[in-house]
């Protein structure tokens, strides 16, 4: 029987190593200078699943205005806080 993990809480993170991401449906986009992507949470509790380059996934959890930015190449940066936990 697999152990669950507990989700944990993180500070402001980014990554280069995501390969995809899937977001619920709590979330507006809209786009920002530079070229990026801005996803801006519109509820408490609004999931995206990321899948890494390395097969593993996460599930990230936001509160009502949290935000992820993607750019070019796989970068994402996710703003403080949020929970992170391995699937």
């Amino acid at each position: 029987m697999k152990k669950t993990q507990a989700a944990r809480m993180e500070n402001q993170v980014y990554s280069n190593r995501v390969a995809r991401s899937e977001f619920d449906k709590n979330w507006r986009t809209v786009i920002g200078r530079g070229g990026y992507i801005i996803y801006i949470a519109t509820a408490n509790q609004a999931k995206v699943t990321v899948l890494l380059n390395n097969g593993s996934s996460k599930l990230i959890t936001f509160n009502k205005g949290g935000r992820v930015l993607v750019g070019s190449g796989g970068v994402s940066h996710y703003s403080k806080p949020h929970f992170a936990k391995d699937l």
